[in-house]
């Protein structure tokens, strides 16, 4: 291992980490709701297209939801039941998009329904396939389809193959437990992203605060696999796919670019698991493993959820305090706060964080920028989030792209985290770039048109 004082990244910050209440308790199965929605858009790319029609029975694991074309994934049923209605359904974004609404047949041990395996002996192509057909995404919250990221470029190689433990949100143990629990599971997917990617070489990287994980890996890794654990000091945001690298590979991935640009491929380690859990047996991603946690929650825990299951049913049964001031889906840094109740459990949810009345200090007044250089101090790519915020508010968009490379920001929240007068960097980055991406998209149609 390198020494531990030297694999890190420059900038960052060291939220409280808020772990403990969580990290030692086992994962726990999630009861079924009595109403399951899934909306199709739960992935980055083409939302699914629903296959299925209303009334119809169906099974555990059955394909509800086909990809729509490459950059999109299906959608399998998490229980037996009936379909009940397709409509538009909520999303934590506000908006509404098509989904499904099931009806869970009374639990009768809920069997899954298996297809065709996915050997070992596969090709990298039928790898990467059986990946998309499993509906797998970035389960570390970006929701990326794993086999897009996956697929190496013509002309690009991947050397390093990197297993991403970090976990750095405050407040998730997610990641922490699914390498406690499901270590065969990450070997076994391990070796599936060998033979997809063509990696020499695979390290799990693993925060500090979890060496109790890191311990557990070393201790099952195999003795026929390139694999080792490297530990890197606590800091956020060290879960980063571009800080992660800094700190193991030493390499600095370029502005725009790319981690197969430095010859790497990341991963996420619950995703990893996924991998080499469903692959096997020819299955679809149907649960995930969820930290609910926060100072208004009784019930915390790690919990094997369905995803669908309505994020009001999961409050309920976690119970909940009354009186909730903010529910994060995800954590409170990168996370999102949920508008409603009415929203479901996706693919992409790592966590849920839910704050009450008592415990979030409500400033709702924004100060002038006093130029004290914290946000640019704290930055892990060193932008100037002080000069982009005053860009964004003149919406001086094509500056903050071009010349302030807005679009290298991760919206990791380091910026808006340290701010004195309370800016809220983040949304305005978020915004900013929306509108940017936004006005590329038009011209790209003009140009097409």
């Amino acid at each position: 291992m390198f020494n531990l004082a030297k694999n890190t990244f420059k900038h960052g910050v060291h939220p409280p980490e808020n772990k403990e209440e969580t990290n030692r308790l086992p994962i726990r199965q999630f009861p079924f709701a009595p109403l399951i929605i899934l909306p199709m858009q739960q992935h980055i790319g083409n939302p699914s297209q629903i296959i299925v029609r209303e009334g119809q029975e169906v099974a555990r694991g059955q394909l509800l939801a086909k990809a729509n074309g490459y950059m999109s994934v299906p959608m399998h049923s998490p229980v037996s039941g009936k379909v009940r209605k397709i409509a538009n359904v909520p999303v934590i974004s506000g908006q509404m998009v098509q989904g499904i609404y099931l009806e869970p047949f009374p639990f009768s041990g809920q069997e899954t329904i298996e297809g065709k395996p996915i050997p070992l002996s596969a090709s990298p192509e039928e790898i990467l396939r059986g990946i998309q057909d499993a509906g797998i995404v970035g389960l570390g919250g970006a929701a990326f389809p794993t086999h897009v990221k996956l697929k190496i470029p013509e002309g690009k190689k991947c050397e390093y193959l990197l297993i991403n433990g970090i976990e750095c949100e405050p407040y998730l143990t997610t990641d922490h437990r699914v390498m406690l629990e499901q270590a065969d599971d990450i070997f076994m997917g391990i070796r599936y992203l060998l033979k997809a990617t063509g990696a020499k070489e695979v390290v799990i990287g693993i925060e500090a605060n979890k060496q109790d994980a890191a311990d557990h890996l070393v201790g099952k890794i195999p003795q026929d696999l390139p694999v080792r654990v490297q530990v890197v000091p606590v800091k956020y945001p060290q879960g980063a796919e571009k800080m992660l690298i800094t700190a193991i590979i030493g390499k600095e991935v370029p502005s725009g670019g790319l981690p197969i640009d430095v010859n790497t491929v990341v991963v996420n380690v619950a995703t990893t698991a996924e991998i080499g859990r469903l692959l096997p047996h020819g299955q679809g991603i149907q649960e995930r493993v969820i930290t609910i946690t926060g100072p208004a929650i009784s019930k915390k825990g790690n919990y094997l959820i369905p995803i669908g299951t309505p994020l009001r049913y999961v409050l309920e049964q976690v119970g909940a305090s009354k009186n909730i001031s903010e529910v994060f889906m995800g954590g409170p840094m990168m996370g999102v706060s949920a508008s409603s109740l009415d929203i479901s459990i996706v693919k992409g949810t790592s966590g849920i964080v839910v704050f009450g009345d008592n415990d979030v200090k409500k400033t709702d007044k924004i100060y002038p920028c006093i130029k004290c250089g914290a946000c640019v101090d704290a930055c892990p790519i060193f932008l100037n989030p002080s000069k982009l915020g005053i860009l964004a508010k003149f919406e001086a968009y094509d500056s903050m792209a071009e010349e302030y490379n807005l679009m290298d920001c991760f919206e990791c929240g380091s910026c808006s985290y340290v701010c004195p007068s309370n800016i809220p960097l983040v949304q305005y980055f978020r915004l900013s770039k929306g509108i940017i991406r936004k006005r590329k998209a038009n011209i790209q149609q003009k140009t097409n048109a």
